[in-house]
């Protein structure tokens, strides 16, 4: 099978396992997912799922977050790791939107981008995510995946990123970008993995990596 065949391979088993795809972070407007995208780094979804609603419930807007003192934030967002970091950046940016931006999140990755805490990857969820701007934000999932399906040669984020923005066309990027997450967690996870449930890796997979894997059996 050649690349191109392996990139429609893809596509239309992700299509199939995931006709209707959530969104794995919790929020209602573009600065709820911003804060929660912050709070993921190095962070589960389903643990930032489950402290937003207490931070949300005090501060859901930057002219609320701001009437909250950095330490405030810090212990609410504690169970997130990094909360000295977060806390900072959460404090900083909601300043910043309030100042330079009318209080809303800008809709472009440079403005997003200047903002403290957030990094190409988060610009890029919020992106694709709250305005609908084609994006390819690569997480850990993703650059698994695409190191384990031969479609980038898996040396950094920003390598796997350009391949998939290279490889995959930009209408589908915000559709496969969440596809390729929720298909790493069920079925392609770091450990615990089965090749025989994971039907993409078995079928296109680098083959150093299923010869490896049908040893382990």
């Amino acid at each position: 099978m050649n690349k191109e065949a392996r990139v429609q391979f893809v596509i239309n088993t992700l299509k199939e396992l995931y006709p209707t795809i959530p969104v794995p972070l919790d929020h209602k407007d573009p600065y709820t997912l911003l804060i929660a995208v912050l709070l993921s780094a190095q962070c589960t979804d389903v643990r930032v799922n489950q402290i937003t609603p207490i931070l949300f419930a005090k501060a859901d807007n930057p002219y609320d977050m701001i009437k909250m003192s950095v330490e405030e934030i810090k212990e609410i967002i504690r169970p997130c790791g990094l909360s000295p970091m977060k806390s900072k950046g959460i404090y900083g940016l909601s300043h910043i939107l309030i100042d330079k931006h009318d209080g809303k999140v800008p809709q472009s990755f440079e403005a997003l981008e200047e903002l403290p805490a957030v990094g190409h990857k988060t610009a890029s969820v919020v992106m694709s995510q709250a305005f609908g701007v084609p994006a390819f934000p690569v997480d850990t999932h993703i650059h698994r995946l695409m190191y384990r399906w031969n479609l980038s040669n898996g040396k950094n984020v920003v390598q796997t990123e350009k391949d998939a923005k290279r490889l995959f066309p930009r209408e589908l990027w915000n559709d496969l970008h969440l596809q390729i997450i929720w298909y790493g967690r069920e079925y392609s996870p770091a450990r615990g993995w089965s090749l025989e449930k994971d039907i993409i890796t078995r079928t296109i997979g680098k083959k150093s990596i299923i010869d490896e894997m049908s040893k382990v059996k």
